[in-house]
């Protein structure tokens, strides 16, 4: 991101570019991570609910983030994010991510979702935020779909919080151990949530490599909820878990949590869930083992991934080409 460089910020929106560093890109050496995708999301969307209300932000939740194509080291990247709504401190904020061969200069979406933003005081306490109002149709639109997808939100968190992890389960895991470094720090003094999202994205798919014996990428992250920031110089414990296969595809679950490396019990800070596929020579999801399901545990881990797939699949794509 040493290349990036905010290019506007006008009524509610604002645009990060920058190109795709060697350094951001996957063990193929030639397409971008999607932990470092997640990262430029969470940046943008940062710039654009900080200079709306005027405050501190902290990341409340990442939407459904598909990535549909590979983004190339070299590519130019434009992230832009726009206000869709607004609660009492809390703002909706859409990101799209679109690329462009820079000597070309002709651009294409890469993906977008929705993230939500609460603005905080000195103290960290929620701040109300400047109220937006819809100047076009389509922004009237937006609001609407964004006002929808809030009861389906709760329902997806409240199932996700009321499944349990245990040593009962069976599934491929990895467990991630170390310290939040300095190099971590966000504007707050805490980590980034886009830092946050890459260590995700990076845990997910080691476990769903070990379970493949073949190279994995992410296709699909959601669900991302925030609860709680990460200090700096804290112990990290990342734990990623396979919980559910389809022919093509791995579900994992990863659960972020924190302690005072003093001691004390660790507290989760963030869940996830997302989808790895093994990609053959052509690029096409390969065939995945299927892994056993052998307790009770496994079996409705299993079933819970399948329900979060069934509740997505409800919901309308949010924001239009045209847009």
């Amino acid at each position: 991101m040493s290349l990036a460089a905010a290019v506007g910020t006008e009524r509610g929106r604002s645009v990060l570019r920058f190109l795709a560093l060697p350094a951001e890109a996957g063990v193929d050496g030639r397409s971008i991570r999607a932990g470092h995708v997640l990262e430029w999301i969470d940046r943008a969307g940062f710039a654009c609910a900080a200079a709306w209300s005027g405050s501190y932000c902290v990341t409340a939740y990442v939407g459904d983030v598909h990535f549909g194509r590979p983004i190339r080291v070299g590519d130019l990247v434009a992230a832009e994010a726009r206000i869709i709504s607004t609660g009492r401190t809390s703002m909706q904020v859409l990101v799209t991510v679109s690329t462009a061969d820079p000597t070309v200069g002709r651009w294409s979406r890469a993906t977008r979702c929705l993230l939500v933003f609460v603005a905080v005081d000195a103290q960290r306490t929620p701040t109300p935020v400047p109220q937006w109002t819809p100047g076009t149709v389509a922004e009237l639109d937006l609001i609407e779909r964004g006002r929808q997808r809030i009861a389906a939100r709760a329902r997806i968190r409240a199932a996700m919080e009321a499944e349990s992890y245990t040593d009962a389960g069976t599934g491929p895991r990895l467990l991630l151990r170390f310290l939040a470094q300095p190099s971590d720090v966000n504007w707050g003094g805490s980590v980034h949530g886009g830092t946050v999202m890459r260590w995700i994205d990076e845990a997910a798919q080691a476990c769903a490599t070990g379970w493949t014996r073949r190279p994995t990428v992410g296709v699909y992250a959601g669900g991302i909820h925030f609860h709680r920031p990460i200090a700096i110089g804290a112990l990290v414990e990342v734990e990623s878990r396979v919980i559910s296969t389809g022919p093509h595809s791995l579900h994992v679950a990863t659960h972020v949590r924190s302690a005072p490396v003093t001691g004390g019990e660790a507290a989760l800070t963030t869940q996830c869930m997302t989808i790895a596929v093994c990609p053959d020579a052509d690029g096409a999801a390969g065939p995945v083992a299927p892994i056993p399901l052998v307790s009770e545990e496994d079996l409705r881990l299993d079933r819970h991934a399948r329900a979060l797939v069934a509740m997505r699949a409800e919901l309308e794509a949010i924001g239009d080409d045209e847009l």
